[in-house]
């Protein structure tokens, strides 16, 4: 919307031409997504905690969170809100990829919300049925896979690239919907069983989608593509802007997440903000670096995936309590180490993803 404005001003005075580089845009909307969610946060707290809008604790859970009941819930408005108004304010608007994003984003956030509101407003524990959340997350993440597919205008898009190999570059056709489809489902739900403790998720959702923005940034720059020789896509650069709304708003909510946490995200959050995560994954082309970079999802997953299988085979748990975190509190770490030491690993972890742009 502001680049619209630059444009036309830049008529009467060529200042305004500043506004055309990327790199300020994705600063100015980091700032603005942070500066929102700092301003609106203590106001949607009140709200939440006025209308007595808070966190369900399970009793056969790890006691140091029974304190956390009653806590409000559903801030993961907050950082929606901040990453739309944002991305509007300093996107370029005429970019299909930034509504394809932003369009996912916001669709998973309201099966979130539904969720949420079902279980803390009408106070049914098993909120949006699991059937009916799968059915809506495969609507959403289906019909972006099928929208990109036929809207692809060069090959590099629709291929799979296999980081540190310069050379595996693999043509999907049309298993390149099945992917997409898979990424962002996968995604979302593997950053909703992280939300688990204060900060858990949000800051390997930051680190992961600040290292997206660099792919994008990147990748949509035919000399820096080019150069490292990944694929260009001319359209992935704007995207540099959206993950940095993402960065300033995460950060805006850390703020008020951390321990201990004054709101908790809920899951019109996570839902949304794994979405995100796989869909910009997705567009620059980066689904098997994003399987690294979010390493700690995808143990949070797995460690459910092998709980359950365990027990409904031999009848047997391999974790004190699934995801893992839970496992870890139960052997007496402190929450506060927990979550440290996860976000340490991301760090690891994104730096591994980082590296794939030169050790190819």
């Amino acid at each position: 919307m502001l680049l619209l404005l630059s444009e036309y001003l830049s008529q009467y005075y060529s200042g305004f031409n500043v506004f055309q580089y990327l790199t300020l845009r994705a600063i100015l909307g980091t700032m603005t997504a942070l500066g929102i969610a700092l301003l609106i946060g203590p106001t949607m707290i009140r709200q939440l905690s006025f209308k007595q809008i808070g966190q369900v604790v399970r009793r056969d859970g790890p006691e140091s969170h029974f304190s956390k009941s009653g806590t409000p819930t559903m801030g993961g408005s907050l950082i929606l809100v901040a990453i739309a108004v944002s991305t509007l304010l300093w996107a370029d608007l005429s970019n299909r990829y930034v509504w394809v994003v932003l369009t996912v984003t916001l669709a998973f956030g309201v099966i979130g919300f539904v969720d949420d509101y079902i279980k803390l407003v009408r106070q049914d524990p098993r909120g949006l049925l699991s059937r009916y959340k799968y059915f809506w997350q495969s609507v959403f993440g289906a019909g972006a896979a099928v929208f990109l597919f036929l809207t692809a205008t060069v090959p590099e898009e629709t291929t799979l690239i296999v980081p540190f190999f310069k050379e595996v570059v693999i043509p999907l056709g049309g298993w390149y919907m099945l992917l997409t489809y898979l990424v962002i489902v996968g995604s979302s739900n593997a950053v909703n069983l992280t939300d688990g403790l204060d900060g858990l998720a949000i800051m390997p959702t930051v680190m992961v989608a600040a290292a997206l923005g660099l792919f994008s940034y990147v990748g949509g720059h035919f000399e820096f593509a080019q150069y490292l020789q990944i694929p260009f896509i001319p359209s992935a650069g704007e995207l540099t802007v959206f993950c940095a709304t993402l960065v300033g708003a995460g950060l805006g909510f850390l703020w008020f997440n951390t321990y201990p946490a004054q709101v908790f995200m809920g899951d019109v959050g996570a839902l949304a903000l794994g979405a995100a995560l796989g869909t910009v994954a997705v567009l620059v082309r980066q689904e098997l670096v994003l399987l690294i970079m979010g390493g700690v999802f995808v143990i949070e997953t797995l460690s459910v995936m092998i709980q359950v299988a365990s027990y409904k085979l031999r009848g047997k748990r391999v974790f004190l309590m699934a995801p893992i975190h839970h496992h870890y509190e139960l052997k007496g770490w402190p929450e506060p180490r927990i979550i440290v030491r996860f976000w340490i690993v991301t760090v690891f972890l994104v730096l591994i993803g980082l590296a794939t742009l030169k050790i190819r």
